[in-house]
């Protein structure tokens, strides 16, 4: 599929077949969603297949996971019509911050960071990012936003996997992700039939 193009019936989750398969090896992720955001109906239709769940909840703040959360979580808070903050890998913030140890998808311990000067008590905080496979970064940033006393409203995510990880973020937060009940298979398997549409690619 045209990363550009716009369907003329747009089912919940149609922008799923725009995502594209690794073609780098086993050191990267083992797909990449970002075609999503060069579509500006995909878009804005996952986002608001994100911020569904969240209609009747008070949110104060989105904040969003380095570095591909950014740009899905800029584009929540626009939506909503609030601020957005950046929880970065470690050596980037020039101001006081409070940091994390975590484990990526990959393996490799890694450290984050959050300014100290925007959460506090009674902040109400969505969390957004990309992917959940392993569920480390994310319960790295979950623990960062309550360590300053915010709230954690909920996960916004394109996809959970159901691992270990995934389960335990499904179990003690609210979220919201954009995988139908019949794509999960494909997601836990990390292989997608629309992969077949990508030239040059096998399973």
């Amino acid at each position: 599929m045209d990363a550009l193009a716009v369907p003329c019936e747009r089912g919940r989750g149609w922008y799923l077949s725009l995502m594209a398969p690794n073609a780098k090896g086993k050191n990267f992720a083992w797909l990449d969603p970002s075609r999503i955001y060069c579509n500006h109906q995909a878009l804005s239709d996952c986002v608001k297949d994100l911020l569904q769940p969240f209609q009747n909840e008070t949110i104060d703040l989105v904040a969003g996971i380095d570095a591909m959360g950014f740009i899905l979580g800029s584009a929540v808070a626009t939506t909503l019509g609030k601020g957005f903050l950046a929880i970065r890998k470690a050596g980037h913030l020039c101001v006081q911050t409070e940091s994390q140890t975590y484990t990526d998808y990959s393996g490799r311990e890694k450290l984050m960071e959050v300014r100290m000067d925007v959460l506090k008590p009674g902040l109400r905080v969505l969390l957004v990012d990309q992917w959940i496979e392993t569920g480390g970064t994310m319960r790295a940033a979950i623990s960062l936003v309550e360590r300053l006393g915010a709230t954690v409203v909920g996960v916004a995510v394109i996809a959970i996997e159901s691992t270990e990880g995934g389960r335990w973020i499904k179990e003690n937060y609210r979220y919201s992700h954009c995988i139908p009940e019949d794509l999960q298979a494909q997601i836990d398997k990390q292989y997608l039939e629309s992969f077949k549409s990508f030239k040059n690619h096998t399973q």
